[in-house]
């Protein structure tokens, strides 16, 4: 029976890890939606759908379901209809949280969230009262290992994406991001609470991004990620 316990282990583990990849393969796919529906269907003319589409080739995601999620953002397929939801509010020790969501039933997604916030210590605010903080930006991340501080400046002096391509620079994350004004500072408990309030918001089904002005330590940043 050792042998039927261990592949039973196996068999668990990998059924989690498919759970999370449809997961994750449902939100990517349903910010290409959004993207190509107000965008157009063109990822060289729509900045965000061509992120959306870089981050889920990323993800491996299939070229056939990525051109499935353009064209139902298009119109050239049916589809569900999606709905953009802001949740602004605060987390503990008063850091301020954007929640997008997409989702086809408003009145199920927006209990959920609000419960979300209450039990991790935080609670929603007046629509206005935290996005004024953030300002879209396009926002690259990129591994120190591929290029320092200066090379990157100069870089950004170019067109980035482009120049970025063309100095064989590939960033581990390229999006159309909220950065705060603002940063708030956590420590100890606010910062682990803080912390598992993002990641239930994140783990929502109908969640696509989480922004957030909080900032730790670098001995609580060690501490958080299990380091």
């Amino acid at each position: 029976m050792a042998g039927h316990s261990h592949w039973a282990r196996i068999k668990r583990a990998k059924s989690v890890a498919d759970a999370r990849r449809g997961r994750v393969w449902s939100k990517l796919a349903r910010a290409i939606i959004v993207a190509a529906r107000s965008g157009g269907g063109d990822p060289e003319a729509n900045l965000s759908l061509r992120y959306a589409i870089d981050a889920a080739r990323d993800a491996n995601m299939p070229k056939d379901t990525i051109e499935r999620a353009i064209k139902k953002g298009t119109g050239e397929l049916a589809g569900g209809v999606l709905e953009e939801l802001v949740f602004e509010g605060y987390g503990p020790g008063g850091a301020a949280v954007l929640c997008v969501a997409l989702t086809d039933n408003r009145n199920r997604t927006a209990p959920e969230i609000k419960k979300i916030f209450e039990l991790n210590g935080g609670k929603l605010a007046t629509p206005g009262s935290v996005s004024r903080m953030f300002t879209k930006r396009g926002v690259f991340v990129i591994s120190a290992q591929q290029a320092d501080e200066d090379t990157l400046t100069s870089i950004a002096l170019d067109t980035v994406r482009a120049a970025l391509e063309a100095a064989n620079i590939k960033p581990e994350s390229a999006e159309v991001s909220m950065v705060a004004a603002v940063s708030v500072t956590l420590q100890g408990e606010d910062a682990e609470r803080m912390m598992k309030l993002i990641d239930a918001l994140e783990d929502h089904d109908d969640t696509q991004n989480v922004y957030t002005n909080f900032e730790v330590s670098g001995e609580d940043a060690v501490r958080l990620s299990g380091g």
